[in-house]
This record gives structure tokens, sequence and C-alpha cells, in this order.
């Protein structure tokens, strides 16, 4: 088998944890070789993980691709404004690219790149990793084997998670729509995405309601402080006070994860003096956020299916609930539960599927498209291009459209 060597631009929590993971379980896969990252604390972690030459380690996605080509592949894990750029001039350099989603926050850039992708011989990924998961491309097999019918309609919730809501979309780097996405994109372009998987059709009309109901100046407690440091008057009471988060919330793998975003250091003494000068620590009601915290979005397809998605703030945990209904039965399930259940409307029975699956990383996406970017890779004949890239553009077209028909109170027809 083939080792493929790679560079990592932008060594965030996508990049360097979720992804480059992969060639910690899999070394004789995959090689780091390579790194492009700003934050010096975050491009050496980097480099002493994955053993990198100084040589080979730069501040900026820029000087990168000055230098020659010096892998096979490049992930890209740059912010959401960041996309573009480095995917043209990955482009040009002849690399194989899984970039994170979205390709970019404006429609004119998604669309050139829809161009330039169905001209490009090699390898193009986008990170719309829910494809990728047992869980969903057991629901697409039992589609394509009709055990449910003709599907007519699908009900697919996302549950983003009270503490992930306000990680991300409040105190963090997506909070915020003009210097990153809107939510819809954002967060749920891997939704819009499998639905239109699912669906199997172009979509062709997209209706959505939402808004900022509530991390807004006006539902701070009385008396709250700017920072939760600050000796908040709340803090007993708050379900967002960010010691409690960051430093109380034990012995979970998501916790372990966003105290790496907080700081490179997780020790207690580290993050808390994080919390007490940097954004995770600000009081989530006195925050510069103006991304939606609730929202649906109705589409119609090109062959009548209908679909409705929920994506919503105030949940317990962090989850993907879905519904498939056809004219022959149903199948329900939830991603981060290891089983799918069918229900046959002729012999009237409930049948349970098991999924084996990773219990990390979007119930296993993560890895998943890792593997299967390297496979392709592996197998690519030149001209050959992987249609997933153009679906995923038609995904962010979708993604669009609904921020459209959000803030004019309209119908778009795609």
């Amino acid at each position: 088998m083939k080792k493929i060597k790679a560079a990592l631009i932008g060594a965030g929590q996508r990049g360097a944890q979720a992804y480059a993971s992969y060639a910690n379980r899999h070394p004789e896969e995959l090689e780091f070789v390579a790194v492009a990252e700003p934050d010096p604390k975050r491009r050496e972690s980097f480099q002493k993980e994955f053993h990198i030459p100084d040589k080979k380690c730069f501040e900026d996605w820029e000087t990168f691709f000055s230098k020659d080509k010096m892998a096979d592949a490049v992930l890209i894990c740059t912010q959401d404004q960041e996309h573009f750029s480095p995917t043209v001039k990955a482009m040009e350099k002849g690399y194989h690219i899984l970039l994170e989603k979205p390709v970019s926050n404006q429609p004119d850039e998604c669309a050139a790149m829809e161009k330039a992708v169905s001209a490009y011989p090699n390898v193009f990924l986008v990170c719309h990793v829910l494809r990728y998961t047992p869980f969903f491309k057991t629901i697409k097999r039992l589609l394509n084997e009709g055990r449910i019918g003709e599907l007519q309609n699908i009900q697919l919730i996302e549950n983003v998670g009270y503490w992930h809501q306000a990680h991300s979309f409040v105190r963090g780097n997506w909070r915020n729509s003009h210097s990153s996405s809107p939510m819809i994109l954002a967060k749920c372009c891997h939704d819009m995405d499998i639905l239109l998987w699912l669906a199997d059709a172009d979509c062709s009309r997209v209706s959505s309601f939402g808004s900022l109901g509530h991390f807004k100046k006006e539902k701070a407690p009385a008396g709250a402080a700017k920072r939760c440091t600050d000796g908040c008057p709340a803090a007993k009471e708050c379900a967002y006070y960010a010691p409690g988060i960051y430093i109380d919330w034990k012995d979970n793998w998501q916790a372990d994860v966003i105290k790496k975003v907080v700081s490179t250091d997780t020790s207690e003494e580290a993050i808390l003096e994080a919390l007490r000068t940097g954004p995770y620590g600000r009081c989530v009601y006195d925050c510069d956020n103006d991304v939606v915290d609730h929202q649906v979005v109705n589409l119609e397809f090109a062959n009548n299916v209908t679909a409705s998605f929920t994506m919503s703030a105030f949940s317990w945990d962090c989850s993907r609930v879905i519904k498939l209904m056809g004219s022959k039965g149903e199948i329900n399930g939830r991603l981060e539960d290891d089983q799918i259940e069918l229900i046959d409307f002729k012999k009237g029975k409930k049948e349970s599927i098991l999924i084996d699956a990773i219990k990390e990383g979007h119930g296993g996406g993560d890895y998943g498209i890792m593997k299967e970017f390297l496979r392709l890779i592996r197998e690519n004949k030149d001209g050959v291009v992987d249609t997933s890239a153009l679906s995923a553009l038609q995904g962010h077209r979708i993604a669009f459209a609904a921020e459209e028909a959000r803030v004019m109170g309209t119908v778009v027809r795609m």
C-alpha cells in the first residue's frame, strides 16, 4: 500500500485533531511532512507530534504554496473566509485536496469553485463527513434497496447542544456571519448535503425561518459581569458559566476537545488564565455574535420528495435525529446511537439494524472521510472527477438559498 505524504494548512481543532490523527492510527498509510499555521504554539505542537523539520514549517499558507510541491496532498483547514484562496493555490500546484467545509462563505466563490472542480484531475473532497458515517451509509443503502418503497419525506433535527452553541457560535470563531459564515452554512451545510444525498434529486424550492432568540444583551441576568471570571452574580445559576464548562466539566471527550481550543496548555491554571483574557471567558450575553440560535428549513426536491430540517442550540447533547418516510415503510434513527429502526408497513413489524461505528468524530465520519480520501488518491486516474465535490457545492447553494429565504421572508426557487 502506497503511503500518502500530506501537508496540513491550518492546525486547529479540525485539522490537527479530527483529521490528522488518522496518521497516528495508520502511519503505514499517511505521513505529514509539512504544516502551515500562524499560531506558533499550534504549529510547534503539530511539528513535534509528526516530527516535521523546521524547513517545512510555515507561518502562513502563502509561504507554503510559494515553495515547490512537497507532498501528495494538502488538508486545508483554515477559517471559513480563508478556504477559497489556498484551495485555488493547491489546484495550481497539483495537490490532492481535502477541504474543510464550507468551500467559501461567498456564493460567487462557490460558483467559481464548481467550475474549477469540474475540470480538476486530482482528488478533491469537501469535509461533509456525514456521508462517510456508517449510520448514513446504512440509511442510503436501505433507500437504494427499496426497503421503504419510494421515499416521500425526510425529517432531520440537529441538536447543536447548549454548550457547543456557546463555545463555537457565541464566543467562538463562528459567532458572526460577517467574519465567518451564516449558521446554516457554517454548521448545517453538513445537513443540507445529507438531505440532498438522501433525496437523490436536485432541490427546487427552499423556505426558512429562524432568529437569534437568546444570546443577546437583553437576555442577560441582572448584574451579569462582562466576563465569567469577574465575580458574576449569576455564576451558580447560569448554564453557560465558562469555568463550569471548561474547568468543572470532566471525564468527557467533548470537554477535552474544546479545552484544547481555549488553550494549548490544558492545565486548570492555564485554562483559567485564558478565560480571564481570551474570547471564551466572555459572558454569552455580551459578545459580538449575530448568527441564529434556532432555525427551520423546508425543502422541496425535483422528484417531489419534501424535507424539513430543524437546528436548535437548546439541547443537552449534540445529536442528529432523522426520520425517513416511504410508501412501504419508514426509517428512524439517531446518529449517535448504534442502531437504526426500520418499519415495514405490510409486515407490521420493526427491525433493528445494528451499526458498527467508531464512537468519536461525527459518528465516525471524520475517520471515514480520511479513509476514503486516501483510497481515492491511491486509485486516482487523471481526468476522473469525484462527483461528491460537485454535490457538496450544490449543498452550499441550498444553504445560501435558505439564508436568503430566512432574511427576506420568501420562498427561493433554486
